[in-house]
């Protein structure tokens, strides 16, 4: 896959007492766009709840570029930029850009799979795979 991307509406409930989005809310927009990913390749949240299987972040940091307002036209990528052989770790990166082509945020998150019920790190199954194999992949990707 070359690309994924989504828009994203910006709510006043995004908004801090400047008028431009809350910190938090660029976390939420990466949650959104890896879920939005994750379901439509296949593991949704009854898909995982089945498997006993949830994703779980270990590190997000979110480098901010530029201001977005209220009416600004924002899309959010994602790209995979570390992963272990059986995507038991993996690293993923999003860009939220503004307008065409301004960076205004780059969220990156550092995650793994946790077995819902033993409540320990987990080896992925081959859903997994299936779908991590289908991220994009960051120019200097690197397998751990």
């Amino acid at each position: 896959m070359e690309n994924y991307i989504k828009s994203i509406n910006i709510r006043w409930s995004d908004l801090d007492p400047n008028y431009h989005i809350r910190h938090s809310a660029y976390y939420d927009f990466g949650a959104f766009i890896r879920m939005s990913f994750f379901t439509e390749h296949g593991l949704g949240e009854k898909t995982l709840q089945q498997h006993n299987l949830g994703p779980i972040l270990f590190r997000e940091e979110c480098l901010f570029k530029r201001e977005i307002h209220f009416g600004d036209e924002v899309t959010i990528n994602l790209k995979l930029t570390k992963a272990s052989a059986s995507y038991s770790r993996w690293s993923i990166q999003h860009e939220i850009i503004k307008g065409d082509d301004i960076v205004a945020a780059i969220i990156n998150v550092d995650g793994a799979w946790i077995d819902t019920v033993r409540r320990k790190l987990t080896i992925p199954t081959l859903l997994v795979s299936s779908t991590f194999d289908a991220i994009p992949k960051a120019h200097d990707f690197i397998q751990l």
